[in-house]
């Protein structure tokens, strides 16, 4: 049997996550073989786990692990809304956004009405300065939002539009294809309007809703990507600057309300002060393993300095329809 400690986290708090492993010369594949039920277990009870003693050598040796203790091959990361290197086994290099950059709060693909139901993070290089993975709680998120602002979006659902080009991503990246009829039939199994535009360029739109059921919990959850999608997740220069350029319809992403009105920036920035409240983080070293139920936390990234190098891997494919 496997036991998890508190683990020392910022800002100021302890959280019962810390799964210590000493392999004494057991190969590290062996051990989650051995122990693949009990960590499985872990993560159905706490949401969350950070396994620290493992060593893995590539990208491979990842992969083989998550599958086991996750029971399912890892997903093609479909539909993306952020750029990644894939590399063997369908693992994934985190988000390449800037160093300077931070990473909002979101649980992966939230903005989609299918969705990753675990989420693996391996850290082959953990970097001189910052670049922690923030995590959140959505149970607290969700209780810690304004009653009204969750009636409203409860109510009105989410918006997401998207121009696939060179400001973000192109389509043929976002969807895995350069031909159009593949784009169109994932649209439409996935119940994503379409248009073509000039130029070969795409816009699509989805309404989806703002919270959603945990399927095994039944926990009510804030599950969204509203104040990431949105225009102003950026800062008042780069805003004005993207809808100098872009103009409103034509900004790279954007959300609205269902109905298609305006989603009031002072609400989306409160959402984005709760999450702050609200998250909780650790200092990456070598060869950490987290392991995160994707609907129960939400995750992120801070800015770093020196080279980082964290790998991603995704399972257990679960939709709204599902829930």
């Amino acid at each position: 049997m496997i036991k998890v400690s508190d683990l020392e986290l910022e800002p100021n708090s302890q959280r019962k996550i810390l799964l210590n492993v000493d392999l004494e010369g057991e190969k590290t594949i062996n051990w989650v073989n051995e122990h693949k039920h009990s960590l499985s277990g872990v993560l159905d009870d706490n949401g969350v786990v950070l396994v620290r003693g493992l060593k893995f050598l590539t990208g491979k040796h990842f992969s083989q692990a998550l599958e086991t203790i996750f029971n399912e091959p890892l997903l093609e990361y479909m539909y993306r809304s952020t750029p990644r290197s894939q590399l063997k086994g369908q693992v994934y290099t985190a988000t390449e956004y800037p160093a300077s950059e931070t990473i909002l709060q979101h649980n992966e693909s939230s903005y989609s009405n299918a969705w990753a139901m675990r989420i693996g993070f391996l850290c082959m290089l953990s970097p001189s300065e910052g670049g922690a993975t923030p995590l959140a709680d959505s149970r607290e998120i969700l209780s810690k939002i304004d009653k009204d602002v969750r009636e409203e979006f409860e109510a009105k659902q989410i918006k997401y539009v998207r121009n696939y080009g060179d400001m973000d991503l192109p389509w043929s990246e976002v969807f895995q294809t350069t031909n159009k009829a593949e784009v169109e039939h994932y649209c439409q199994a996935n119940q994503i309007e379409f248009e073509w535009k000039e130029d070969n360029g795409l816009r699509t739109y989805q309404i989806l809703p703002a919270t959603a059921y945990h399927p095994v919990t039944r926990d009510k959850l804030w599950f969204n990507q509203a104040h990431l999608f949105h225009v102003s997740s950026h800062s008042s220069e780069v805003k004005e600057n993207m809808l100098s350029i872009f103009g409103e319809d034509n900004l790279p992403r954007n959300t609205y309300f269902g109905d298609g009105s305006a989603i009031d920036e002072a609400i989306l920035q409160h959402i984005r002060e709760v999450y702050e409240q609200t998250l909780f983080y650790f200092d990456w070293q070598k060869n950490d393993l987290l392991l995160v139920d994707n609907m129960l936390y939400s995750h992120g990234r801070q800015p770093f300095k020196g080279p980082r190098k964290v790998l991603v891997g995704m399972s257990n494919l679960h939709t709204h329809r599902a829930a």
